[in-house]
């Protein structure tokens, strides 16, 4: 699980509900509920993004909540090592060494590109294939970010809708002064509540999976990158080399524990 993001919804709901317990105590909190308000401000967003969005999409990109989620581990570095091994391999028993080795692969991008080159697929074909799979994953990748971003945009606009509606309830009773007071605090809430939808779940969530996305997306741009150079018969370490390009000064030491990189 991605502790980032448990933390980070926790404390946000945390120093909210604090910052009304503080002033108001226990109590206080039960002012900021509304089930109406909740009601046409998160059941309006998502009605909205649903009409956008075709069903089969909305569902996919509904169940995408869990990718916020989970912890993904990101190994550019273990990625690489495998490719210099695969390169030994290739240099030193031949291309059609790396089949058996691909058995042991649990990526299925790596494992495509792998038997595209034992298939003696030309390395300009190769390329186009890989990187265009790699560009409907992104695509893919971006609807999904894409349907965050839309509740954000959809959240406040709904709040306003039922503060609008709050107000107009308000002042059709005018004639009952003691009511106007309670009546603008509940028509506000719509407005509160859009603005924690979009700020403290959609907004976080889409940028969560933009970063995840481009994590992954590298580490496909380096197979890419690796299996073409082994198919063109280059010396590993010239690979490693290479390769290195693609990563953080401070990881490319954990290639070589004796060769040390600044920051």
């Amino acid at each position: 699980m991605d502790i980032a993001t448990v933390i980070g919804l926790v404390a946000g709901f945390f120093f909210f509900a604090m910052s009304i317990i503080l002033d108001k105590g226990l109590t206080g909190l039960l002012a900021f509920w509304n089930a109406p308000s909740v009601m046409i401000t998160f059941g309006g967003a998502f009605a909205s993004v649903l009409i956008i969005h075709p069903m089969d999409k909305f569902i996919n990109a509904l169940k995408s909540v869990t990718k916020a989620f989970k912890n993904t581990i990101v190994d550019e570095a273990g990625v690489i090592r495998n490719i210099i091994e695969l390169s030994n391999v290739a240099r030193k028993e031949g291309l059609l060494a790396l089949e058996e080795a691909a058995d042991n692969i649990d990526d299925d991008f790596l494992k495509k590109g792998i038997m595209l080159v034992v298939d003696g697929t030309d390395p300009e074909l190769v390329r186009n294939i890989l990187e265009t799979e790699l560009i409907f994953i992104g695509g893919r990748h971006k609807e999904v970010a894409s349907f965050w971003e839309k509740v954000a945009e959809m959240g406040p606009a709904w709040g306003m809708i039922g503060t609008l509606i709050g107000l107009i309830n308000m002042l059709g009773s005018l004639d009952d002064p003691s009511a106007i007071g309670p009546a603008m605090a509940v028509a506000l809430l719509t407005t509160m509540y859009g603005s924690l939808l979009a700020n403290l779940v959609a907004t976080p969530f889409a940028e969560k999976l933009k970063i995840k996305s481009g994590q992954e997306m590298l580490l496909k741009e380096v197979m890419i990158e690796g299996l073409l150079s082994i198919q063109a018969g280059e010396n590993p370490r010239v690979i490693e080399e290479k390769l290195k390009a693609f990563l953080a000064p401070v990881l490319r030491a954990s290639l070589n524990p004796n060769e040390k990189e600044g920051e």
